[in-house]
């Protein structure tokens, strides 16, 4: 069952539930106060008091109850109980006494439904001697009707607890005892509507254990379960009630923080960080006005997979998006308004195209174009990012298939992958799903890696960039020459192309030294049999400088802009004879 200090959920419930006890003994006292009134002033204006006192003190809790600590709900049940007995005590009819009474029954439901068995026993045993002394000593109820309402609030609260327990076990998890997915996830929507309609802070954390697969292969299930509910242990220990812990399967736990920002949030999971029986990575959200549950754990899910690929044992924190501009990107990928543009790669030997690159575009409907390097961030950020590489990859493969039969050839297509992407679970075996599902050959794929996000140089993104190469996908290094830069990656990563920087081209006609640097590197792709394909070329005289050293392979405003496929000028005619290329 829930306790008040795991789960601030069951304190919020148990505020509302005594606030109404409250309210409904209020009622209920204020008209046996006006039933008095006319006979008994003395006793009806007692009544009145006790109903007025129990309705301001519902209100109290209604409105600052789940702000109240466990031991002061604790007491403020206590007292409902007491006041319940006091108006059946000072009832002088015995019937009147018996329908005051059975009010105890909400008092014992309320216990045993949000409070540990020690406690809600404690309370209901309380509650029960109360109402007995007062019927008792009070309008002289018969013992035999006293004994037999005390048997029946006894009965109902074995009742109640026992479907209260099955009930909460389809919330916890019985391994850890925290919230299950389930159970947090709903948790998780009150929140964001009790933070929006308070205008409150709202932040959560999602945590994942650090190779905890290992753990299991080598030590075996049972010591991985043991680690997880010692993770759960200390982590229990060390949170306050506000933060309502979850394991939402396997080795990915959560917490939800009401009101913490995203510095105080990245606080709080940097210390559960810190007291991990087991190295953990963590990602931090803060929820924005307007945005839906989903949007805030895939943002929080992108920054934890951030914080695994940047090395793991470590806490990232999300960027808060424009929810707006998050929201519009997530219908133009649902509703087909992300378009490509496709630019020829040209083979310097030949003057041939011998494939494209497809970049993705986004016209917006009020905004006009919006820059990829502005709204593959806000994919990233807002957790779109893998909705959005399958929705360029499955328009580049069908523009692809047309250009194929318009210019009568098979060639190349080339398509951006974010880091982000790379490191999500599943993401190889997704897209060899999508170009089935298109008929799309992985050989005639290049999967182009951005060359600056740290994020490729992860393990699953070495995982998943392996599979795919197995599966006959061509590996590009994007951007080579910014940013991360090493010709270490050229071994760590299973590369087929290198993409060289524009930048390599600024002053390949005027420097000496850059020439000999391009030359070299050129060199040293041949060696290790990949690819070189210079970007940005927009003269003549860089081409036959890329050709003398060694190029083979090119792109840029020389031979075309990116151009959606409707606007693609058809290239030279392959000759017969002329193979259609690597």
């Amino acid at each position: 069952m829930a306790t008040m200090a795991a789960h601030s959920w069951a304190g919020r419930v148990l505020a509302r539930a005594t606030a109404l006890l409250y309210g409904v003994g209020g009622a209920v006292t204020g008209l046996l106060a006006a039933n008095a009134s006319g006979t008994d002033p003395a006793r009806a204006a007692t009544l009145g008091t006790i109903a007025v006192g129990a309705l301001v003190l519902g209100s109290l809790l209604a409105s600052a109850g789940t702000r109240l600590p466990a031991p002061a709900m604790s007491l403020a049940l206590f007292m409902a109980a007491l006041v319940l007995a006091a108006g059946t005590f000072i009832t002088d009819e015995p019937t009147v006494a018996v329908a005051t009474s059975s009010l105890t029954a909400l008092v014992v439901i309320d216990a045993v439904v949000f409070f540990t068995p020690a406690v809600a026993w404690t309370h209901v045993g309380l509650a029960t001697g109360l109402q007995a002394v007062a019927l008792t000593l009070g309008p002289g109820v018969p013992t035999l009707v006293t004994a037999g309402l005390v048997l029946s609030w006894c009965g109902i609260a074995v009742a109640i607890g026992l479907l209260a327990r099955q009930a909460s076990s389809a919330r916890v998890d019985s391994l850890t005892g925290l919230l299950n997915r389930r159970g947090w996830d709903t948790a998780l929507d009150e929140a964001i509507e009790r933070a929006q309609r308070r205008g409150e802070d709202l932040s959560v954390a999602l945590i994942d254990v650090d190779h905890f697969k290992a753990v299991n292969d080598l030590h075996g299930h049972a010591e991985g379960d043991a680690l997880l509910a010692t993770i759960a242990a200390t982590w229990r220990a060390h949170v306050d009630e506000s933060v309502v812990l979850a394991r939402r399967g396997g080795d990915e736990f959560a917490a939800l923080m009401p009101g913490r920002d995203v510095y105080q949030a990245l606080e709080q999971a940097e210390a559960m960080r810190r007291v991990s029986a087991a190295p953990v990575s963590c990602g931090v959200g803060q929820h924005v006005p307007g945005e839906p549950a989903g949007h805030l754990l895939r943002r929080t899910d992108a920054a934890l997979y951030a914080a695994k690929a940047a090395g793991r044992g470590r806490t990232v924190a999300s960027a808060n998006p424009d929810v707006g501009l998050v929201r519009d990107l997530a219908d133009a990928i649902e509703h087909g308004q992300i378009h490509v543009a496709l630019q020829p790669v040209v083979e310097l030997d030949t003057g041939y195209s011998r494939g494209i690159e497809a970049l993705a575009r986004w016209h917006h409907p009020t905004l006009g174009d919006i820059e990829p390097d502005q709204f593959i961030p806000i994919a990233e950020d807002g957790g779109l990012i893998t909705a959005l590489g399958a929705a360029v990859l499955r328009q580049a493969c069908a523009d692809a298939h047309a250009l194929s039969r318009t210019w009568d050839r098979e060639m190349i297509l080339g398509v951006n992958v974010s880091g982000r992407e790379l490191v999500s679970p599943g993401y190889a075996e997704e897209l060899l799903r999508v170009l089935e599902e298109v008929r799309w050959p992985p050989e005639r794929l290049v999967l182009e890696v951005t060359e600056s996000l740290v994020d490729a140089s992860s393990t699953e993104a070495g995982d998943a960039l392996a599979r795919l190469r197995s599966a006959g996908i061509a590996i590009a290094i994007d951007d080579f020459g910014t940013g991360w830069s090493s010709l270490s990656r050229l071994d760590e990563l299973p590369v087929d192309w290198l993409k060289l920087d524009r930048s390599f081209l600024t002053s390949l006609t005027t420097s000496a030294r850059r020439r000999a640097i391009v030359r070299a590197l050129i060199r040293l792709c041949d060696e290790l049999g990949i690819l070189v394909l210079a970007e940005g070329v927009e003269s003549r005289e860089q081409e036959d400088l890329l050709r003398g050293l060694g190029c083979r392979f090119a792109q840029g405003h020389l031979y075309g802009a990116a151009s959606l496929l409707v606007d693609l000028p058809a290239p030279p005619t392959l000759r017969a004879d002329q193979p259609p290329g690597p």
